[in-house]
């Protein structure tokens, strides 16, 4: 059995949580190891956070004030897309640099890269920035969506 769902959210931080707490308790229900929920849903938190901070600041025009997250449980994989309208990733340069030991940010997209399987950075098809990362999911014993 495989479980999909979408949020259209707003750009606000009250969103964030919002995402996070859907996702954990669609991997409860599902019956996904505890350790690998939390990991997914502090790389969706880091995700969302980038996108409400920085996902309509295109420079040119009005400001985009929606973000769009997507996961998929499917098998033993779940996948999870974090796209908005802002300016995208601007090369590598932004991936590589690393925030300093008092920056009080900058290192969201590492702890992402950390805690997933497989990351990826790119750009939506209209231009905005899209944070795509997925993990192999370990079950509990008493998985009711386990595959035996």
């Amino acid at each position: 059995m495989s479980i999909w769902w979408s949020l259209h959210l707003r750009r606000e931080a009250a969103s964030v949580p919002l995402a996070r707490r859907l996702l954990l308790g669609t991997m409860e229900t599902a019956g996904v190891d505890p350790d690998v929920s939390y990991e997914l849903s502090v790389a969706l938190t880091e995700a969302c956070a980038n996108a409400v901070e920085h996902g309509g600041d295109t420079g040119c025009g009005p400001a985009s004030e929606a973000y769009r997250v997507t996961a998929y449980l499917d098998g033993e994989t779940c996948r999870i897309e974090v796209a908005d309208s802002g300016p995208g990733f601007a090369g590598t340069g932004c991936l590589t640099a690393s925030a300093g030991p008092d920056a009080e940010s900058g290192r969201g997209l590492r702890l992402i890269e950390e805690l997933a399987d497989h990351v990826h950075f790119g750009r939506t098809g209209r231009g905005g920035a899209l944070v795509s990362f997925d993990k192999i999911v370990k079950w509990r014993t008493d998985a009711p969506l386990a595959l035996t």
